[in-house]
């Protein structure tokens, strides 16, 4: 096995870094990691046709990581493309794995900020080369179609761990390593003193992984805590093993060859059923939870799990007001677009389009409420047409409860855009299914309990309000009472925007004003964007910002007279 040093590792990852310490400083554009399938297939990394042969080698295989206390093989990851995996994966005895991972704490706490942030730059970089790998292993698991998984799953993924290693680092470094103190006592001399300041970890961090975005949505505390020095144990969704697993493969190598102990970063995975997650999260030794899911179970751990810090991620209803646009067509096909993509299966898609009953001014002139429901409906069959391009942006229902949500929303109120299926003639046993939009009346009671609740999905609701004032406080309610990862507002009226904006500063909703073009509310970019705020019950915390990383170590003191 080659051995990496640290010298090795900041010669070549340091400017790496550095960029995204000036990015995340500037909030300008900017990767290192290339979102076209044509930048791959040179230097070391693997190219379309490597990538999909690698994804194939893999399945009906054992995926042995060399971990301890494996006490079974487990598995039954079916692709909700029709394929079945029969990847297995091992199953822990925590009894065993546990102490194993605080074996390696205190070298690669002693290793310091700057090598912890090259050796998990180098797992990322390790990744990106397998990045035509890992995108039809993120396809297979999530149901993305293959172009989104293998840019939100592979680059995107990528950019967000780097980020949260830059933020990370940054806090780390923010205390200086050692401080000569020196305090003048008048005639007398004076009091000095030696004082050290050490990051320390808490102790080993779960990372619970979810179905939809492996990649993305862990690697930000995957890394986070890995670079703040923390053991991390990885249980990954059960339907959504594979990209998790293969990360943690990739992790353990790199951990090894820089001389540290691979059982640093492990995998937790379980026999169907076994909901080891709670299990898992109350015990002593975690100390750091990062999730995404349901906010029943989120609640749950933030309840629960005393003895931990818990980021969650959970459900919300995200909202977007349409009052008045200087760009109708463009506005219809940003929506048309944002309510298709992945079939809506993103915590970032708008739920709620909150339109006054008695219409909006555009620049073809006023259209009622039912003419901008219908002239949506419209931009969505027509950008669904053709079925080929339909299952590019789609992809796969994700698994059954998607469905039903889907197929109940047709009962709960006019449908002003009936959901089709659609074919997949490469993946017959697919699930695919358009959008469907419900027209509801934000004046009826019995109406509220649809759009005030997260319906996960391909499904919007297109709420007919009194007026933009009733609008704003209507969206208010919504962010305060059930959150929201994404606010959108369509509205050439300072009021109306001065108002919007007002209630996402108070209520910490992250907005997009009248987006026409190609950037899209369900849409983040890393380094500039954060995903979520940490301040509305959608989530406790922002991809990725400061808080994200501070509290996962601790500066402990040593002091001692000069």
């Amino acid at each position: 096995m080659a051995e990496l040093t640290p010298h090795e590792l900041i010669a070549r990852h340091r400017p790496t870094l550095d960029q995204a310490l000036e990015a995340i400083r500037t909030r300008a554009y900017w990767s290192p990691h290339p979102e076209h399938p044509k930048a791959y297939g040179e230097n070391g990394s693997l190219s379309l046709p490597e990538g999909k042969a690698a994804f194939d080698a893999v399945l009906g295989t054992r995926l042995d990581l060399g971990q301890p206390g494996t006490d079974d093989w487990v598995g039954g990851e079916v692709s909700p493309y029709g394929v079945e995996l029969g990847v297995t994966y091992p199953h822990a005895d925590v009894e065993t794995l546990l102490p194993a991972m605080k074996a390696g704490r205190r070298a690669w706490r002693d290793a310091g900020a700057e090598t912890r942030a090259v050796v998990c730059l180098e797992i990322l970089k390790r990744i990106s080369d397998r990045t035509m790998e890992f995108a039809h292993a993120v396809m297979h698991t999530s149901g993305q179609a293959f172009m989104m998984a293998f840019q939100a799953g592979g680059p995107h993924a990528q950019d967000r761990g780097l980020e949260a290693v830059a933020y990370a680092y940054v806090e780390q470094v923010r205390t200086p390593d050692t401080a000569e103190w020196v305090k003048p006592q008048g005639k007398r001399d004076p009091l000095t003193m030696t004082k050290q300041f050490t990051p320390v970890p808490r102790g080993i961090a779960l990372l619970i992984g979810c179905n939809t975005f492996p990649t993305w949505n862990g690697y930000p505390g995957m890394f986070a805590s890995l670079a703040t020095g923390n053991a991390v144990l990885v249980k990954p969704h059960p339907r959504a093993v594979l990209p998790l697993a293969l990360t943690v493969q990739v992790a353990r190598e790199v951990l090894a060859e820089a001389g540290f102990d691979p059982n640093l970063v492990a995998l937790a995975a379980e026999r169907p059923g076994e909901g080891i997650a709670k299990t898992l999260a109350t015990r002593p030794e975690i100390r750091i939870i990062d999730y995404t899911g349901s906010t029943a179970f989120g609640d749950w751990l933030e309840t629960n799990a005393r003895q931990a810090q818990v980021y969650t991620e959970k459900a919300g209803v995200n909202t977007v007001l349409v009052e008045s646009t200087d760009n109708y067509k463009g506005m219809l096909a940003n929506l048309a677009f944002s309510l298709s993509l992945y079939s809506g299966q993103m915590c970032t898609t708008p739920q709620n389009l909150l339109i006054p009953r008695d219409g909006i001014r555009t620049d073809e002139g006023p259209r009622s409420y039912d003419e901008v429901v219908a002239d949506l409906a419209r931009a969505i069959d027509g950008l669904l047409g053709d079925d080929t391009r339909a299952n590019a942006l789609l992809g796969a229902i994700v698994n059954p409860d998607v469905k039903a949500r889907l197929e109940a929303a047709a009962g709960l109120g006019e449908v002003a855009l009936a959901s089709r299926e659609i074919s997949n003639p490469e993946f017959p046993r697919a699930v695919v299914r358009t959008p469907v939009i419900v027209k509801l009346d934000g004046a009826k009671p019995d109406d509220e309990a649809a759009y005030m609740s997260e319906c996960f999905g391909p499904v919007s609701f297109a709420v007919a309000v009194d007026s933009a004032s009733d609008a704003v406080e209507l969206l208010r309610r919504t962010v305060r009472e059930k959150g929201a990862m994404t606010v959108g507002a369509y509205t050439t009226d300072p009021e109306v925007e001065d108002a919007v904006r007002e209630v996402c500063l108070e209520e910490a909703a992250q907005l997009s004003f009248n987006l026409t073009g190609g950037v899209y509310v369900n849409q983040t970019a890393a380094f500039s964007d954060f995903h979520g705020s940490g301040g509305n019950p959608a989530a406790n915390a922002a991809l990725t910002d400061g808080a994200f990383v501070a509290s996962r170590f601790r500066v402990v003191e040593v002091r001692e007279d000069a």
